[in-house]
């Protein structure tokens, strides 16, 4: 039977007062912090299909949404360019630790500005926090005074491209889906471009200057890189570069990895002394003092080869790949008092005994061949997935987790070079972004950049469904008017006020629920309401949706508002109360220069 136009309008009215009802509820639950956001967010669609305000048969599209296939394909896709080296070949080449703190902010930030155009925000900051730190200890100073304007940096990166955040994706998804065509790679950076200088202009030369110092806290950061170092050995292959140069002519390298070489094998023989002088041959093995993410980055850098080269080349291709493993001897050990080459790691488990971490003695012999002791740390080289099983059968305690990845040197340009004409045919329109980036996942599994076993361990799942659930809910609040209620309100509050004045108050009201809430889910809330504006006022809905983009991201004030700002938090020793200093200004110029541009770029 038929509702009555009066009954429509009240069950509207209803549909309005419980979405909005669930979406206060959300964000008190977000704000609180006590349960996990994607948890939040799914018992929030699960009540929005039982109290009826969401359809049953469109519960989940949000999850088959393109917005959130590209979040997690670009995360596939960072972990591809971090495991091929090409990240590490990019900041070992621009970082340097004797800069002053304004130029080595300024170029951290640009580093990581130009990361996030193309990876994952998050990614770029993880991946360039420790080298932030080294360079910060290595300067003697506080890692506080630059991980902050790093994190805000690689913040203001995403604003650039389609990839770069999710609320760019999200804007661009939205605006496929109101006006049947989306914003393409590249159309966020005209206003994003100019909008991330500016504020890493103010980052390197005034915002840093307003972090609090605190005394007594360098250690914060420090704390993150007093890893285990090993007396390690890595073999010097054929094709070496290093093939006809003197040992000491690697010393700009052991300074920039923080790797130190301490000696030499040769003809299976340890040279004393640490033979500076000495032309390194084919064959050559290199006695090294270094942590496992030094020793891997120093490898890449001068293109070594492990210290059982033939053994390396089996397990690599008998695999999914090769992950550096820390374990602890306990003195019930199958290993304690025998030698790694005693027990036969090798051919019984596949393993590689890369290093020994011995405080207070130093190896007088090959790393396979020393008598292993109870309390020491051993750097093992495993096949991918066979961690436990190596850790038992040695009868060892495994260290924490820490991603101890195995570079590919070897398909550092092959990455870089898919990664490249994938971004290329996508901007000029051939493909659409997804396909684009699937292409990418797919090509980076084939070519085992990336093995296929670790493919779903670099998707942030809990992201995935904070997407999937709220985009429903979303589309529910814009269908029942909800978003056009709340347009009219602002529409109505500012009226008369020029065009400049309301893309900046929508700008601000962003910026707020985005400090105190996932980005995410403030652009879901945000963009149906700036196209209801947009409507209102009989304009262009393209300034609207691109202020949006560009507030969304922005999340300075709090450590909370970013994933990036939660992740400094403690290496940077700072207080909840420390980011707005910084952040304050900078939302503020970001504002200021933004809203000009937005109306330069994309006239009403």
């Amino acid at each position: 039977m038929g509702l009555s136009g009066a009954d429509r309008e009240h069950a509207v009215t209803t549909d309005q007062i419980i979405l909005f009802a669930i979406f206060l509820v959300v964000f008190v639950f977000l704000i609180w912090g006590r349960w996990r956001y994607d948890l939040v967010a799914f018992t929030a669609l699960l009540s929005g299909v039982v109290l009826g305000v969401v359809p049953s048969d469109r519960a989940f599209d949000g999850f088959g949404h393109p917005a959130t296939m590209v979040v997690a394909l670009v995360l596939v896709v960072s972990a591809g360019l971090v495991r091929s080296g090409a990240v590490q070949l990019i900041t070992r080449t621009l970082i340097d630790s004797s800069r002053p703190l304004g130029w080595h902010i300024a170029t951290m930030g640009s580093v990581g500005a130009v990361f996030s155009g193309f990876m994952n925000n998050v990614a770029a900051l993880a991946l360039l926090m420790p080298v932030d730190i080294q360079t910060a200890r290595k300067a003697g100073r506080n890692a506080g005074l630059s991980l902050m304007p790093l994190s805000f940096a690689t913040i203001l990166g995403g604003m650039v491209t389609l990839i770069g955040t999710p609320p760019n994706i999200i804007i661009a998804t939205f605006r496929e889906d109101r006006l049947g065509e989306s914003f393409a790679m590249f159309d966020f950076a005209p206003v994003g471009a100019v909008a991330a200088l500016a504020g890493l202009v103010f980052i390197g030369t005034v915002g840093w200057r307003l972090i609090p110092q605190r005394d007594g806290e360098a250690s914060a950061g420090e704390n993150l890189m007093e890893k285990a170092r090993y007396v390690a050995e890595l073999t010097v292959p054929g094709e070496s570069e290093v093939v006809g140069r003197k040992i000491r002519d690697l010393h700009e390298t052991e300074e920039e990895t923080d790797a130190a070489v301490i000696g030499l094998v040769r003809d299976g023989k340890r040279r004393f002394g640490r033979s500076r002088n000495a032309t390194l041959r084919a064959g050559d093995v290199l006695v090294l003092d270094a942590t496992p993410e030094a020793l891997d980055e120093f490898r890449t850098a001068l293109r070594l080869g492990f210290s059982d080269a033939e053994r390396e080349d089996k397990l690599d291709a008998a695999g999914e790949g090769l992950e550096l493993l820390e374990v602890v001897v306990p003195e019930q050990a199958r290993i304690t008092g025998k030698t790694a080459q005693s027990i036969g790691l090798s051919w019984r488990q596949q393993t590689i005994l890369m290093g020994i971490s011995r405080k207070g003695r130093e190896l007088t012999s090959q790393v396979r061949k020393a008598v292993v002791h109870p309390g020491d740390i051993l750097l093992l080289l495993v096949p991918a997935g066979r961690e436990n099983d190596v850790t038992e059968w040695l009868g060892c305690l495994p260290l924490a987790e820490r991603g101890l990845k195995v570079t590919k040197q070897d398909k550092t340009w092959l990455a870089i070079g898919i990664f490249a004409a994938a971004v290329a045919v996508a901007s000029f329109g051939y493909i659409s972004v997804p396909v684009a980036l699937g292409i990418v996942v797919a090509l980076f599994l084939i070519m085992r950049i990336v093995p296929i076993s670790e493919v779903y361990e670099h998707v942030e799942w809990p992201v995935v469904v904070l997407l999937g659930s709220m985009i429903p809910l979303g589309t529910a609040l814009e269908e029942a008017g909800g978003t056009a209620l709340v347009a009219n309100a602002l529409t109505g509050l500012t009226g008369g006020f020029p065009a400049w004045a309301i893309l900046a108050i929508l700008m601000a009201v962003t910026m707020t629920l985005s400090d105190v809430l996932n980005n995410t889910a403030t652009t879901i809330v945000a963009a149906p309401v700036a196209m209801e504006i947009a409507d209102t006022l009989g304009a262009n809905p393209d300034p609207f949706l691109m202020a949006v983009a560009v507030a969304a991201s922005c999340a300075f004030l709090t450590p909370i508002g970013h994933k990036n700002n939660t992740l400094i938090l403690g290496p940077g020793g700072y207080a909840f109360g420390d980011y707005w200093r910084m952040g304050l200004p900078l939302e503020g110029l970001v504002i200021g220069v933004s809203v000009p541009m937005i109306l330069l770029v994309w006239p009403l």
